[in-house]
């Protein structure tokens, strides 16, 4: 028996030295809403997607760190901002509804992606960075096999 019981997920954290830039990528790209924060001696920004109980807890970056800032899922080095080669396990997966409008919004936006069908031929998938270079995944799993 697991030691946890009614385990679900809570939140996902993510630092950055510009929380505002980032929080406004996920509330324009998926429809993340501000709530309220505590007060921290560093700058937190908290969001919550109205259709989930899934929150996102952007965290300002320590300045005192010495890694860098960037996206740390590219598979290989020079793979930044490609899509394409973004760790399998490394990604944060969102499923969306409107996969087809989504996708061209991305385009749209000029949003680097990169497209994946699954051999069942309904199942559809992109992947692509935020700002910050954390890999995103977004699927239309719920209505592919409808």
């Amino acid at each position: 028996m697991a030691a946890a019981e009614g385990v679900s997920l809570n939140h996902i954290s993510r630092e950055s030295s510009d929380i505002n830039r980032l929080a406004n990528f996920y509330q324009e790209i998926l429809g993340f809403e501000r709530i309220e924060a505590p007060k921290l001696e560093f700058g937190v920004i908290w969001l919550k997607h109205p259709s989930s109980s899934l929150s996102l807890h952007l965290i300002e970056r320590n300045p005192n760190y010495k890694l860098p800032e960037g996206p740390f899922s590219a598979a290989t080095p020079g793979a930044v901002n490609d899509p394409e080669h973004l760790a399998r396990g490394h990604h944060v997966a969102f499923g969306v509804t409107n996969y087809e409008s989504f996708v061209q919004t991305l385009k749209d936006k000029g949003i680097p992606i990169f497209e994946n069908r699954q051999p069942d031929g309904k199942t559809k998938q992109l992947f692509f960075f935020d700002p910050d270079g954390n890999g995103l995944e977004v699927g239309n799993w719920a209505t592919a096999h409808k």
